[in-house]
């Protein structure tokens, strides 16, 4: 059952239901969801475009801010547990602490719009103890801009996007490889310095 007919049947809910579950931590298509009603509106009006956009809206603060709790109570557990598996050990964790306690809005605001960290961003947000309202101020701010953006676009270009659906697919996924590429080239080159930084700005151990 694709993204498409669960918004043309559960409407709103499925809305919610897709946005709260990618801001909590679930690796499900929260963003198409958004796009897929927006456009869903635009070509049948059975759907309110401001009415998405709320509920978008409060959808990605609602998941947020659970993912932060999650974080912050159990966190650590579960990266002791399975953060080995995918390489995650506390070096790369207090290098994590290190950005965020410097940049920690920008972190959460922009990393709503990009989807690994828009699924992750509030769980290690609260894993790594990030300051409660900081967190709070940036969520709500992104998930505002980032619901009417998408809603909006998706609405307008309804049609034009279903003429070129093929191609804008196509498009995006050589941006997609490009834009992986160079952030796995430039992390590279980055990440021993933040390393070494975030080791003498946090040495020891983490608190849990």
């Amino acid at each position: 059952m694709g993204t498409g007919h669960l918004i043309s049947t559960y409407g709103y809910w499925a809305v919610f239901a897709f946005v709260a579950a990618e801001s909590l931590g679930v690796p499900i298509p929260g963003e198409t969801a958004l796009i897929a009603a927006g456009a869903y509106a635009g070509e049948t009006h059975r759907l309110s475009p401001g009415l998405i956009f709320l509920v978008a809206a409060l959808a990605a603060v609602a998941g947020n801010l659970a993912g932060y709790g999650i974080g912050y109570k159990g966190g650590f557990a579960l990266v002791a547990r399975f953060g080995p598996k995918v390489h995650l050990d506390e070096r790369k964790l207090k290098v994590g602490r290190y950005v965020l306690d410097r940049q920690g809005g920008k972190v959460v605001f922009f990393g709503r719009f990009v989807s690994v960290l828009r699924t992750y961003v509030a769980f290690l947000a609260g894993t790594l103890r990030m300051e409660w309202h900081k967190f709070v101020i940036a969520s709500v701010a992104a998930a505002a801009v980032w619901a009417a953006a998408y809603t909006a676009l998706a609405f307008e270009a309804a049609k034009a996007l279903k003429r070129l659906s093929g191609t804008f697919d196509l498009l995006i996924a050589a941006l997609a490889i490009i834009v992986v590429v160079a952030v796995v080239l430039v992390t590279r080159r980055q990440v021993k310095g933040l390393e070494d930084k975030a080791e003498a700005a946090y040495p020891g151990p983490l608190v849990h």
